[in-house]
């Protein structure tokens, strides 16, 4: 192993409860796909926030998907996209090890990084570069039997003071679309049973 990969061993942790995730996620009817729903919902954590960029995403062993997607519009605002092709900068699908959910995934805690260049581990995220990213907020989609599916999270090229009201908007974010993932499971269940 070179020296080049294990400095990127140190940067994104180690996932072992990745394969349970993926087979989780199947069983949830979840999958690499776009979904309104969490679009929506990505939308509005943009306007609370007031971060351009809000992803609902769910991780597997290489990649994370972001099934629900905010960036910003041409006229300043921010727009759910449903392929996410106009978004220059952001797409549907990025890499494991880049960003910093995955880092919320397995520690399985909110992570608020007001400026991610103060934090040595976080700054060289390929991130801070190619999409220029300075503040994430971040909180884990853990499900009724205490499976980390996935996190919703914001982020900025803006620094950002996110403090304890950030902190609660990204949990009561994340309560929200495991509601909506929990309703779904339900309904899904009702109708294979027929009642």
């Amino acid at each position: 192993m070179s020296d080049h990969q294990d400095f990127r061993l140190t940067i994104t942790p180690d996932d072992p409860m990745a394969r349970d995730r993926v087979e989780r996620l199947r069983k949830l009817g979840i999958d690499n796909e776009p979904d309104p729903e969490f679009d929506g919902l990505a939308r509005e954590l943009t306007e609370v926030t007031g971060a351009p960029y809000a992803m609902v995403n769910f991780i597997d062993e290489e990649h994370q998907y972001f099934a629900g997607l905010a960036v910003p519009a041409g006229d300043g605002s921010s727009e759910a996209l449903a392929g996410a092709e106009a978004a220059p900068d952001v797409g549907r699908e990025m890499d494991r090890d880049h960003g910093y959910c995955p880092h919320v995934v397995v520690r399985q805690k909110a992570l608020v990084l007001g400026d991610v260049c103060d934090y040595p581990r976080f700054a060289g995220n390929p991130v801070v570069d190619k999409i220029g990213i300075r503040s994430y907020l971040g909180a884990p989609l853990i499900d009724d039997e205490g499976n980390t599916l996935g996190t919703v999270c914001v982020v900025d090229t803006e620094v950002h003071d996110w403090g304890r009201p950030g902190l609660e908007i990204i949990k009561d974010m994340a309560a929200k679309v495991m509601d909506h993932i929990r309703d779904r499971s339900d309904q899904d269940g009702r109708e294979q049973t027929g009642t």
